[in-house]
């Protein structure tokens, strides 16, 4: 993609202060959009967002970051409505990429087992608001024809990972939301993709027990002989933001250097 190509398009990143959600925001920032990025950090962390939002700019691209709670339908509602007025006239929607980390890591029996609260949060925050943000962005028709949608989901919405069923449950749910997403929105000329990146160093990946085990099962069976790296999947995005791939939608996509095939 080329800033050309893009137009006065925005992408919109969920997650966009780490991990997944900040390469996407830099490698869309490059090809040519600009970049609203909705994040939830502490007071300790906002001043890596706010060298990233500098960073973003300095590329001539503007970016306007918000700190809410992603999941919570008032706070996006609000944060919408303060986003219209920044956008110029012709200017939409181009991508949005669904990247929220956090849920809970819990066993489901026992005395530390998940409480009914704790796993539909989980699942709020890190599948059904991909439903809540479309919904809202198309019922203000900020995203239109050839508009992308991707969802950052994972190898643990197939297999089981000790205390991570929450979590599992959660991606399993954001891998349907996307196929039915793609169904209703193909009419319109929208794709919808979840992104099934391969093991990763990210800070989200180091919350999960036995993550070091992860790490280096991943490193010793992946076949190009590395791990994955937030910009490998920030790259992928960018590429099937190409009008050349309006007709790939409702897939779970494995951007991991063959790591799924030997699994």
């Amino acid at each position: 993609m080329t800033p050309s190509a893009t137009g006065g398009r925005w992408a919109l990143v969920l997650g966009a202060s780490s991990g997944f959600g900040e390469a996407c925001a830099r490698a869309l920032a490059k090809a040519g959009y600009h970049v609203f990025g909705v994040h939830l950090d502490r007071r300790a962390g906002l001043k890596r967002v706010e060298e990233l939002v500098e960073e973003l700019r300095a590329s001539g691209r503007k970016a306007h970051f918000f700190n809410i709670n992603a999941a919570d339908p008032e706070r996006m509602e609000a944060t919408l409505d303060e986003m219209v007025p920044l956008m110029e006239k012709g200017e939409d929607i181009g991508v949005l990429m669904h990247s929220l980390a956090f849920g809970t890591l819990r066993p489901y029996v026992g005395e530390d087992a998940v409480t009914p609260a704790q796993m539909d949060m989980t699942l709020r925050v890190m599948a059904h608001s991909l439903v809540d943000w479309t919904r809202a962005i198309l019922a203000r028709d900020l995203m239109r024809k050839d508009g992308r949608i991707f969802a950052m989901t994972s190898s643990g919405s197939n297999r089981v990972i000790p205390s991570y069923g929450p979590v599992s449950g959660a991606k399993a749910a954001l891998e349907s939301h996307c196929r039915q997403l793609a169904y209703e929105l193909a009419p319109r000329g929208i794709t919808v993709n979840a992104l099934r990146g391969g093991v990763t160093d990210t800070p989200a990946l180091r919350k999960i027990p036995g993550n070091e085990t992860l790490l280096a099962g991943a490193l010793a069976r992946n076949p190009s002989g590395r791990l994955t790296t937030p910009d490998d999947v920030a790259a992928a995005t960018v590429a099937l933001c190409s009008p050349l791939t309006h007709w790939v939608t409702g897939n779970v996509i494995n951007v991991d250097g063959g790591e799924e095939i030997t699994a």
